[in-house]
């Protein structure tokens, strides 16, 4: 016995998640992507591995299909709502047109000022359902927003850390 999706939903809504900015390069694709994912993970620190799950329907989904494709992971800071809706729901104008991007070793788009940016190439694919799990072996990293809170998604909303150490945010 199955749930149906619409109650597998309402459950997973009241888990938070940090937001990322999953950047693709591909070889047959003359442009970069990117899109809003928070189906994002730590896998393994030796080798360091990261995991990102896509829809099958996401624009990006064929572009990680292909050989020779790279991606980024962009951990946003909570400053970075805007940026994130950008990604999510822009279509027809260039989404890397607003943040301050650049690249480091694969030339996937890192976000400069990311809370943290990984750079990885793809280790592995595996079908789930209506997603593929992606898993990433980190080539670069940086942490360039160190001190600043992450963006979370709780319950069909951005949400905003407060911290003792900036309890004004």
């Amino acid at each position: 016995m199955t749930i149906s999706s619409e109650k597998f939903r309402e459950a997973l809504r009241h888990f938070p998640a940090g937001v990322t900015i999953v950047t693709i390069k591909s070889p047959n694709y003359e442009n970069p992507h990117g899109l809003t994912v928070s189906a994002f993970a730590s896998i393994s620190p030796e080798p360091p591995l990261v995991m990102i799950a896509i829809d099958h329907r996401a624009s990006g989904h064929e572009m990680l299909e292909e050989e020779g494709t790279v991606f980024a992971v962009n951990i946003l800071s909570q400053s970075m709502s805007e940026l994130s809706n950008r990604f999510a729901w822009i279509k027809d104008e260039d989404r890397f047109a607003m943040g301050d991007w650049g690249t480091a070793v694969t030339g996937a788009p890192i976000l400069k000022n990311a809370l943290a940016w990984l750079d990885c190439t793809i280790h592995n694919r595996y079908e789930a359902g209506t997603h593929t799990i992606y898993i990433g072996k980190v080539v670069a990293s940086d942490t360039p927003g160190t001190g600043e809170c992450p963006l979370i998604y709780w319950n069909r909303g951005y949400r905003y850390l407060k911290t003792s150490d900036n309890p004004t945010d």
